[in-house]
């Protein structure tokens, strides 16, 4: 990971800083001064410059400020935080206008300014990963008439800024149209800022839209911009607008009216320069009649209408972007891109793919991580496609590869002590809830009891040899594979796959130590 950089004449701060992040495995780099800080940016090359900028105001050479926007110019997306004195409020104001993520105030607490930096590094990262996606990814691909109709849309929008309704099933790629749509727009320079309201609480919804003042509600210690205003000269993407509180729907509409708003606990309006493209899983119309959305303002977002196909309207596109999904896993992962065979792209084509193109890639995933050859054959497809395709092929493939999930295998000689490759048995175990996330509801998740079965049998068969470390034997390969799993999944990303996991960052990096998994 690239360097934490920070800038402050004060000797005692910078130590205090160093220490806390080194004990967080996070690096640094110290400055003193504006001036050496602007010189290393145009000496490192992109690659080699900050993470995080975390920058004092009140410097020799040269303020806090004047280095953030001279920074900005060159790095617009990274984050910095700007330290400064309870005095200096009216800085911190002006900072927050400069596009600083967050200003820290002194005298500060360590453990809040760690936690500080380290939400700052998260969304650099997801910032990073993002721009990865954009860069190395075709905008969309499709052959298929439906999705021909879709392309011929977006190219007659690609002069226009009118608002944009895109539907279309979850997984679909409703976010990909939006970008695209974004990317060909007149706005196309802006930012293009994304919120998915459904997934943010109601009672933090509309400071995340709009923004707060600084003792707006409790816990409010500073200003923030909210998402219209980070999207000002560019595209704001509403998704699953469908969710949207009632009451947060009045305000959303009165923005959409005349391009003002106010923040919470705010006084002032501020101007929303923004183009709103929104989306939804949901029949909008049949919402109005239940009296859960507004008429009114479905009709202001639907201007235009895009509906996008579900991938099972469209299955002449599955082997195309079956190859590409295989192709960007091997990227992804380090490793040989695998091909796969015309029977199996054939069974994947029959799959009515439930998760549409986000299930077919998690599909892709899956068989890179976990298909034992080079080239992929219907018998190394996830049980829930064998499972759900009908035939004599699919079921014969079934028997195949969907064996008892624990059965007892003999132990090697070294009696598992090789935790970094365990036994194929032990590993099919958690591949269940790998398989394809988007199609399994929660209940059927390792709902079959097979693997329960296979798990007492391999403990007794190890029991039954007089071993007295079954425990820790069984735990280190059962933890081992479900980390696998999981950074498989979240391609690589530490902190996202401890999130999906429910545990800690700090514990997901301890157990890949102590497993030997580096």
């Amino acid at each position: 990971m690239k360097p934490i950089w920070i800038v402050d004449d004060d000797q005692s701060i910078r130590f205090v800083l160093e220490k806390a992040l080194l004990r967080e495995n996070l690096p640094t780099r110290s400055f003193t001064n504006a001036t050496d800080v602007l010189k290393a940016l145009t000496d490192a090359p992109d690659s080699e410059g900050p993470q995080i900028l975390v920058s004092d105001i009140r410097m020799p050479g040269g303020s806090g400020l004047d280095l953030l926007e001279k920074v900005k110019q060159r790095y617009p997306a990274l984050p910095v935080i700007i330290m400064t004195a309870f005095s200096d409020l009216d800085s911190a104001v002006s900072a927050f206008q400069g596009g600083a993520f967050e200003y820290l105030p002194k005298p500060f607490d360590l453990t809040k300014a760690v936690e500080l930096i380290r939400r700052a590094v998260d969304e650099s990262q997801r910032e990073e990963v993002s721009e990865e996606r954009l860069s190395a990814v075709p905008e969309m691909l499709g052959q298929a008439p439906a999705m021909q109709d879709v392309f011929r849309a977006i190219g007659r929008l690609s002069q226009s800024q009118v608002t944009v309704l895109i539907t279309g099933e979850s997984g679909s790629g409703k976010e990909l149209v939006a970008r695209a749509l974004h990317k060909h727009s007149p706005r196309a320079s802006g930012p293009f800022v994304a919120i998915n309201t459904a997934a943010i609480p109601k009672d933090l919804l509309e400071s995340e839209l709009f923004g707060h003042e600084r003792g707006a509600f409790t816990g409010a210690q500073t200003m923030r911009r909210g998402r219209f205003e980070q999207a000002d000269g560019g595209t704001l993407f509403l998704d699953e607008i469908g969710d949207m509180p009632f009451d947060l729907q009045t305000r959303l509409l009165r923005v959409l009216s005349d391009g003002h708003f106010y923040r919470v606990g705010g006084h002032s309006a501020v101007r929303a320069n923004v183009r709103v493209i929104a989306a939804t899983h949901q029949n909008l119309e049949q919402r109005v009649k239940e009296g859960v959305f507004r008429e009114d303002l479905f009709h202001r977002l639907n201007v235009i209408r895009l509906r996008l196909p579900a991938l099972r309207e469209r299955r002449e596109d599955v082997p195309m972007l079956t190859r590409f999904f295989l192709q960007q896993s091997a990227r992804q992962l380090g490793v040989e891109p695998k091909r796969i065979s015309d029977a199996a792209l054939r069974l994947l084509g029959t799959f009515d793919f439930p998760g549409n193109v986000r299930q077919l890639e998690n599909v892709c995933h899956w068989l890179t991580v976990m298909a034992p050859a080079q080239v992929i054959e219907v018998k190394d497809l996830p049980p829930e496609v064998l499972g759900a395709v009908g035939g004599a092929e699919a079921a014969a493939a079934v028997a195949t590869v969907v064996p008892p999930a624990w059965a007892p295998a003999p132990a090697p000689a070294s009696g598992f002590a090789e935790v970094a490759a365990p036994s194929a048995t032990a590993s099919e175990m958690p591949t269940r809830s790998v398989a394809a996330p988007t199609s399994a509801p929660p209940e059927a998740i390792g709902s079959s009891p097979s693997w329960e079965a296979g798990l007492q049998a391999e403990a007794l068969a190890l029991l039954e040899t007089g071993r007295t470390d079954v425990w820790d034997v069984l735990t280190r390969r059962f933890e081992t594979r479900l980390i696998q799993t999981a950074l498989a999944n979240t391609r690589g990303r530490r902190i996202e796959a401890a999130h999906k996991l429910g545990i800690g960052r700090n514990t997901i990096t301890r157990k890949i130590q102590e497993l030997g998994m580096e």
